[in-house]
């Protein structure tokens, strides 16, 4: 368990004034974890929690699977876990530029060229970033997507569910680093054994 005093009381707050036990248990560490974080009661119902998905998530966590990251804001939320993140390399400014795409898309192919099928994406920053990654063909272990903002979030969220990834997101516009890295941690405690908070 954690050692942030600030943490546990967070949870005994959340549980406080939720009763989630009613969840399935990776959906109630995600669900818990992303509460905790965002202090947003609204998650409760816009998560899309596939319980299935996120054991194949710890799997590749517990097997050290690789993870890639859209943006530097997600991966430096994203502690104990070596992170691939190729956004802020000056390669991924000149593939944006030459290819006509944003720095988080540049990332993800660059990411993928590296890392391949099997890893763990994780999105919290573009909506593009989502698009590469279904566009890509990844076969990922799972993709935790969830780009924030008016700008083709939500749509990018939709496209990921029909995809037929497994995936872990929400419906809204709602997300950010914060929340990516939230249920990235939830499910790397339980591949580390940690018990939760």
């Amino acid at each position: 368990m954690s050692d942030d005093p600030h943490e546990a009381e967070s949870y005994r707050v959340l549980r406080s004034r939720i009763d989630l036990s009613g969840l399935p248990p990776l959906t109630r560490a995600v669900t818990e974890s992303v509460l905790c974080a965002s202090a947003d009661f609204d998650y409760v119902t816009d998560l899309v929690c596939d319980e299935a998905a996120l054991q194949d998530g710890v799997r590749a966590l517990a097997a050290r699977s690789a993870v890639v990251a859209d943006a530097a804001p997600v991966a430096v939320s994203m502690a104990g876990y070596p992170v691939t993140c190729k956004a802020a390399e000056p390669l991924a400014a000149r593939l944006a530029r030459t290819a006509g795409i944003t720095l988080p898309a540049a990332g993800i192919r660059l990411g993928f060229g590296e890392c391949g099928p099997g890893a763990i994406w994780v999105v919290g920053s573009a909506p593009d970033a989502l698009i590469e990654i279904l566009r890509r063909v990844v076969e990922p272990s799972l993709v935790i997507g969830f780009p924030v903002g008016f700008a083709g979030a939500a749509a990018a969220k939709d496209e990921l569910r029909a995809s037929g990834l497994p995936a872990l997101t929400n419906v809204s516009e709602k997300g950010g680093p914060a929340v990516a890295a939230a249920a990235f941690t939830a499910l790397l405690r339980v591949a580390s054994g940690e018990p939760l908070p």
